[in-house]
């Protein structure tokens, strides 16, 4: 039995052997198998396609952040240097206006004391003026009163013709004297 057994199991396996590659299924699973192999390489050619264009796609994007970082970095440098021109610049521009305040200042001042002084001068000039006037004045009113009074005195003591000629004549001479 032992030996009917095996013969039938090797009658059995080389039955199996051809029947396998007769078998439907075998082939279903050959093709499957066939079918994921290439399908897969095709998926797997697709994914790495995929992947290296993700990978293309982010590496273009880092260049272009880091180029507009770089830009930005340098655009950050310019508005400092910028800041420091303008905070100098208004420095000068403070010490030029404080220089010009202090011109004007000095200069309204020195303004200001010649004007004062032309003033002076002026009020000198017609106080001279007014004491010039004013002894002129005297001095005519003196003239005049000499005058009268020696016309007066001359009359009293000189009496006639003769007399009359002498005061005309020191009359006449009065004026040159005294003036």
């Amino acid at each position: 039995m032992f030996g009917t057994a095996l013969a039938a199991d090797t009658h059995d396996a080389a039955a199996h052997e051809e029947g396998t590659f007769s078998s439907p299924e075998f082939w279903v699973a050959v093709a499957f198998v066939l079918f994921v192999a290439i399908a897969g390489k095709k998926i797997v050619q697709g994914l790495n396609k995929l992947m290296d264009d993700r990978t293309a796609l982010i590496k273009r994007t880092l260049g272009e952040a880091e180029a507009l970082r770089a830009e930005a970095q340098r655009a950050r440098a310019e508005a400092e240097k910028a800041l420091t021109e303008s905070a100098s610049l208004a420095e000068g521009i403070i010490a030029q206006a404080k220089k010009e305040a202090e011109y004007l200042t000095r200069n309204a001042a020195e303004q200001r004391q010649a004007s004062i002084a032309r003033r002076e001068q002026q009020a000198t000039d017609r106080i001279a003026q007014a004491e010039a006037a004013a002894t002129k004045e005297v001095r005519d009113l003196a003239v005049d009163v000499a005058m009268a009074a020696s016309r007066a005195l001359l009359r009293e003591q000189v009496a006639g013709n003769k007399a009359q000629a002498l005061v005309d004549d020191a009359i006449a001479e009065l004026p040159r004297r005294l003036h």
